[in-house]
């Protein structure tokens, strides 16, 4: 393992560095006039450390020790003109470069921070609140964003380069991290981080933000505690994996679950949860392991519970088969403009698998598959909400049957740009409502009553 991996390894050892660059006024606003000296004393710092390791073992505490004592000792050496609290900064921020990710740790310790979008070395956007806001913070060159990228993807076995020039990964915490360099990157090395919040969202913080209704949240959990089938859908950044994390906490304790993602992201709380990870071609070009494959795998590995990050491809078949079979409360999600536009997606993906099928055999499949869509949107303020609960009735013909069972109705903006609307029941009685009490699942069925909720 190299240096920098193991000294990433540790997230206890900047608390103290922390605590000191917290007293600056803006931590967006970086001035690295002091980038030489920097990039000097951070380049020694490593040297000096990786000829120590070739001699001793040293835990990740003491190489974090061990390189806070040399940054501090090389400052009083080279910059001894520079008042304390000024070195001190520096050498925080020397120390982000040797155990951390260097000019990003500000904005991943900001918790009001949710997207961190670096677009090359001059430009760093965040946002906030559902807005983007044009940070000050730079990178010294494109090598320095390159530097921190192999820092995100290094540790867990990921790469890249030119002959596989971008990729996904994620932080330890589970924050999602996507990375494209030149030459498909015309602006530079990219990053671009979704932040997760440190501690997971549950059901009472989604209805503290507006996304859904109490009425809404006991439907749901009756309906992933009665074992249906669960999409769901929505547009980029609506917080369709923040949703299906909270969804999938209903699942009961005693049940295994198996996840599988392109990159861990889901933290569920049970205790019998076996996360699969999807793998990327290595350096001679194999080696990979889709979504696809991991689904089937995890068919043989007696889940009571199937969880799929997202389903993009040729994997939605395998998803649709597994819940035509007996792996009834399976979760996935997937990108689409609203409940109807899924079900076209799903039969699109599914044609991806390369099963030459007829379109209705497709529809009979995902029909008979998906008990319910739930969908989320981000509305112009950057709220995200629940904008449809629909139920999948089955086939009429050649046209899969859609009824809504809770919407959401937008009336305008106010003053400060703040989307008004509400939800409501329609006042449609789920035909799933005899399966969930069947399971012994308790709902009361006024929640269905036409009214605003």
């Amino acid at each position: 393992m190299s240096l920098a991996s193991r000294l990433a390894g540790n997230p206890n050892n900047l608390l103290q560095d922390r605590a000191v660059r917290s007293q600056k006024k803006d931590i967006e606003e970086t001035v690295d006039k002091y980038g030489a000296l920097k990039e000097s004393i951070h380049k020694e710092v490593i040297d000096s450390v990786e000829q120590e390791m070739k001699q001793n073992v040293l835990t990740e505490e003491e190489l974090a020790k061990k390189a806070r004592e040399m940054v501090f000792s090389l400052l009083e050496r080279d910059a001894v003109f520079l008042p304390f609290s000024e070195r001190q900064v520096i050498g925080a921020e020397i120390m982000d470069e040797v155990v951390g990710l260097g000019p990003l740790e500000p904005l991943l310790n900001d918790e009001d921070i949710t997207e961190i979008m670096v677009n090359g070395p001059r430009q760093v956007y965040v946002e906030r609140g559902g807005r983007l806001y044009l940070t000050r913070v730079v990178f010294r060159n494109d090598e320095h964003v390159m530097h921190i990228i192999d820092k995100i993807v290094s540790p867990i076995g990921r790469r890249i380069d030119e002959s596989q020039p971008y990729v996904d990964a994620r932080l330890r915490d589970g924050s999602r991290v996507n990375a494209i360099i030149p030459p498909l990157s015309l602006s530079g090395p990219t990053i671009t981080i979704r932040k997760f919040a440190a501690n997971p969202y549950d059901i009472n913080d989604l209805m503290r933000f507006g996304t859904l209704t109490p009425q809404m949240s006991k439907f749901l959990e009756a309906a992933v505690e009665a074992r249906l089938n669960i999409i769901i859908s929505g547009g980029t950044g609506s917080g369709k994996t923040t949703l299906l994390n909270v969804i999938a906490s209903f699942i009961p304790h005693n049940e295994r679950i198996i996840t599988v993602e392109d990159a861990a992201e889901l933290k569920l709380g049970q205790e019998h949860v076996v996360s699969l990870e999807s793998r990327a071609v290595n350096i001679e070009g194999k080696g990979a392991v889709t979504i696809r494959d991991l689904v089937r795998n995890c068919l043989r590995m007696r889940p009571d519970r199937i969880v799929v990050g997202e389903v993009r491809s040729g994997e939605a078949l395998d998803m649709l088969q597994a819940m035509n079979t007996g792996h009834d409360g399976s979760l996935t999600t997937g990108h689409a403009n609203s409940p109807r536009d899924m079900l076209a997606r799903l039969e699109t993906m599914v044609m991806m698998a390369g099963m030459e099928l007829p379109v209705k055999a497709i529809r009979q499949q995902v029909a008979s598959a998906i008990d319910i869509i739930v969908h989320e949107s981000r509305l112009r303020d950057g709220s995200r909400c629940i904008t449809y609960i629909t139920e999948v009735l089955g086939m009429e013909g050649d046209t899969i049957q859609l009824q809504d069972i809770f919407l959401f109705e937008q009336q305008g903006v106010d003053d400060n740009g703040k989307v008004i609307g509400h939800h409501y029941a329609t006042g449609i009685t789920p035909k799933c409502f005899s399966q969930i009490e069947a399971e012994g699942v308790r709902l009361d069925k006024a929640i269905f009553q036409p009214r605003i909720i």
